[in-house]
């Protein structure tokens, strides 16, 4: 069946180089998926587009929008859809 809740998490944490951020959709509609550093900058947009209800994976490898490598550290991600949002910390070591 499909989820009823939205749920959300990344493998492994800490991570070096890449990152998967696993997530199931309750219901199908635009969704988008941000990675912001401590600060509250967004350091790169993910995914912004429509997805079916249910499970998905989307990977990060540790670079911001322009292409660079982002520093060791703490990053927050954030999955915003069907009107509801979640997010979580995970760690960056070089």
């Amino acid at each position: 069946g499909l989820p009823s809740a939205l749920t959300l998490g990344n493998h492994p944490n800490p991570f070096n180089p890449t990152t998967t951020i696993a997530f199931t959709l309750p219901a199908a509609g635009p969704m988008r998926l941000e990675v912001y550093d401590l600060r509250g900058r967004l350091v790169r947009l993910l995914a912004s587009e429509h997805r079916e209800a249910g499970a998905h994976t989307v990977a990060w490898d540790g670079r911001n929008g322009a292409g660079a490598d982002m520093a060791s550290g703490v990053y927050l991600y954030r999955l915003t859809a069907a009107g509801i949002s979640g997010g979580a910390k995970m760690t960056l070591v070089r």
